[in-house]
């Protein structure tokens, strides 16, 4: 599986669902075990290492933000949350987090935000193929910390200053 057939299975997922994690998860899994066990497993690479590439300082402020206010757990569900939203969306939060004011269309602090069962979809996917546990998918280990510099996430004018578009739009009132 490559970049575009990954995108391309997130994307119809996610149109599908009309924007509901949940059932987007659900989708992605229906979609997965119509492929042979080793794609589901290039899936999951692909997945993981976008999860990887996202587990930054500057995105978690993002989140933070957002979800007014982001643990270790929430950040881990984002980012899951984030890659479902799309290639368009991920690659630009990477680019710029504060872009994701104009980005994202909607955001329902109920139901956006937490694609923790986007990010099981393809051990589910493996497990009804195969009736195995997922086995490892042979990438580096993942960093301790995130990436780039800590921030203050509790310091409500460092993260108005930091992300001005994300805090007018979804925190100003």
């Amino acid at each position: 599986m490559d970049e575009t057939e990954f995108w391309a299975l997130v994307d119809g997922a996610r149109e599908d669902a009309e924007g509901d994690p949940e059932e987007q998860a659900d989708l992605l899994v229906e979609r997965l075990v119509l492929l042979d066990p080793e794609a589901v497993l290039d899936f999951a690479r692909h997945f993981e290492a976008r999860c990887r590439r996202a587990y930054r300082w500057d995105l978690w402020g993002a989140a933070w933000v957002l979800l007014d206010g982001a643990g270790d757990d929430a950040f881990d569900f984002f980012r899951c949350w984030l890659i479902g939203q799309g290639r368009e969306v991920f690659e630009g939060a990477l680019h710029d987090p504060d872009a994701l004011a104009g980005l994202l269309d909607d955001f329902d602090e109920e139901i956006d935000g937490d694609g923790e069962d986007l990010g099981y979809a393809a051990d589910e996917a493996y497990e009804q193929l195969t009736g195995l546990v997922m086995p490892g998918l042979g990438l580096p280990p993942a960093p301790a910390e995130p990436e780039g510099t800590p921030l203050g996430l509790e310091d409500e004018s460092l993260l108005a200053a930091r992300y001005p578009r994300l805090w007018e739009r979804f925190r100003g009132n």
